[in-house]
């Protein structure tokens, strides 16, 4: 049960974190994030949507380490919905 809890917990802090990016900061729309685009990265891989706005604002966009940080929120996003996927095919199972 607690397990649950965690991979819960840990996949809805990505889409927190984006929220409030959105909600309190323009740090998504100067990285020139469309609404659309913005939200079908918060549905389905907010970890490389917000990878890339951090790309782009902080390291000039898709270039050396810019390219670092958007990879690791493409492995952000697939651990966090492999772990997920893992953890309700183990219970089920059960």
């Amino acid at each position: 049960m607690g397990c649950c809890l965690i991979v819960g917990i840990l996949a809805a802090s990505p889409r927190l974190i984006f929220l409030g990016m959105w909600l309190f900061t323009n740090y998504l729309a100067q990285a020139s994030i469309a609404f659309v685009w913005g939200f079908i990265g918060f549905l389905f891989a907010p970890c490389t949507t917000m990878a890339y706005a951090i790309a782009q604002n902080s390291f000039g966009g898709l270039a050396g380490w810019g390219t670092v940080v958007f990879a690791a929120g493409i492995v952000l996003d697939i651990f966090i919905y492999y772990g997920g996927r893992r953890s309700r095919s183990h219970h089920a199972h059960d």
